[in-house]
């Protein structure tokens, strides 16, 4: 069961040294001595989610920038690996950080990579994963052993959230669905169909990054339903919006998905999205905007969806390592991260990570309170709160958050 609480009062250049990309690297910046903790980094620098995956690399990199920059008893050792936004690549690319001895990883992105990173890497070699993006239900259910963990809310969710933005907000009684043919894209759409109090005529499921997706777009606009949802990925989205604007009205209300939420999309496309609305996580923790400060000082850029959750994941993995004895080990990176994240304990953040890592060493009990949200894990890895924007596209392009949406689970530790 999930509670909804509205927060109407809630609106509102350089990169990591070294970094490439694709491939990797090691990066440490500030004091080179000290105790080593290591932590990788597995996002999609190519591929169909490139887009937005290179802000969360980023966004992943920096508390390791910023505990380094600020002189700390340990060096933060990071590498960076591509996973080209497909399950073969980023299984190599896991297994490259697990030979060069990283005992946990913030990523992958994609949930049909996660999954098979996690089975084919993660777990055989006890290495933690924590993503920041990857939303698929069916991560909730993985016989991990612990290992599988995510700083970014459940899919089971956002169904709810578009559910209730296609009735409330575009008075919608009829949505088809167009949805990548993956785990994520097959959940999404299965969870809106699920809480959705309306007709779906249609549900069409395509392949990514194809030439053309006119055939799909007649399949599902055929019985000229009140709307249509779009899950997908930016790069397959540019080719499908062309198509979709080529032959048919911006009358016709388009509802997208986080996967779609790329600032880039309407100049790609070449037409303004003004018929579109979507949902996405949102950040909304206690020091979203200190990460905010944080990222712009760092990159020269304000950061995307999923990036404060990124910071967040890769935080609470270097405070579980050095609660663990920083032994730069998987188990015991996977037995402390409720116990630096979850209440109770003294609250810790971004704003004094430095501090929370000497409190973690010393063995104090410590409650991390992130970027992106509160993050408390329940038992399989899941966060228990999360937020939502609902957000459009302007006319110039840009993206406009219209509202936040919080949700609180009862699923307890």
């Amino acid at each position: 069961m999930t509670h909804v609480i509205n927060r109407r009062t809630f609106l509102a250049g350089v990169g990591a040294a070294g970094i490439g990309l694709a491939g990797s690297v090691g990066s440490v910046h500030g004091q080179q001595g000290g105790q080593e903790l290591r932590v990788g980094v597995l996002q999609p620098v190519t591929g169909d989610l490139a887009s937005v995956g290179i802000p969360i690399r980023d966004a992943a990199l920096l508390p390791a920038i910023q505990l380094n920059d600020a002189g700390t008893d340990y060096r933060i050792v990071t590498q960076a690996e591509d996973t080209q936004t497909d399950p073969q690549a980023g299984i190599s690319a896991a297994q490259a950080l697990v030979d060069a001895g990283y005992p946990s990883i913030t990523g992958p992105a994609a949930s049909e990579v996660t999954i098979q990173v996690a089975q084919n890497v993660l777990i055989p070699n006890q290495v933690v994963g924590c993503s920041p993006s990857s939303t698929a239900p069916e991560i909730t259910g993985l016989q991990d052993d612990g290992f599988v963990w995510r700083t970014c809310p459940s899919d089971a969710v956002q169904g709810q959230v578009l559910a209730q933005v296609a009735a409330n907000r575009v008075n919608a009684s009829s949505v088809s669905i167009m949805f990548v043919n993956n785990s994520y894209g097959q959940a999404l759409a299965n969870s809106f169909a699920q809480s959705f109090d309306g007709e779906i005529p249609a549900r069409v499921a395509f392949e990514q990054v194809q030439s053309s997706y006119a055939a799909q777009l007649q399949e599902a606009l055929a019985s000229q339903p009140d709307a249509l949802l779009i899950i997908s990925y930016p790069e397959s989205g540019n080719q499908l919006f062309r198509d979709f604007y080529s032959s048919y009205s911006r009358d016709i209300q388009i509802l997208v998905t986080d996967g779609l939420r790329d600032p880039e999309l309407p100049g790609n496309v070449g037409q303004p999205l003004t018929n579109v609305i979507g949902t996405a996580p949102s950040a909304a923790g206690p020091a979203q905007q200190f990460f905010t400060q944080q990222y712009q000082r760092e990159y020269g850029s304000a950061p995307g969806v999923f990036t404060a959750q990124a910071y967040d994941a890769t935080a609470i993995q270097i405070l579980a390592n050095v609660a663990g004895g920083a032994r730069n080990r998987g188990p015991p990176v996977r037995d402390n991260m409720q116990a630096v994240a979850n209440p109770p304990g003294r609250a810790v953040g971004p704003n004094n990570l430095p501090d929370a890592l000497a409190l973690a060493a010393n063995g104090t009990e410590i409650n991390y309170q992130g970027a992106s949200s509160s993050v408390t894990f329940d038992d399989n890895g899941d966060v228990t709160t999360a937020a939502y924007e609902i957000f459009t596209y302007t006319e110039g392009g840009g993206i406009e958050q219209l509202d936040v949406v919080e949700f609180q689970t009862d699923r307890g530790n």
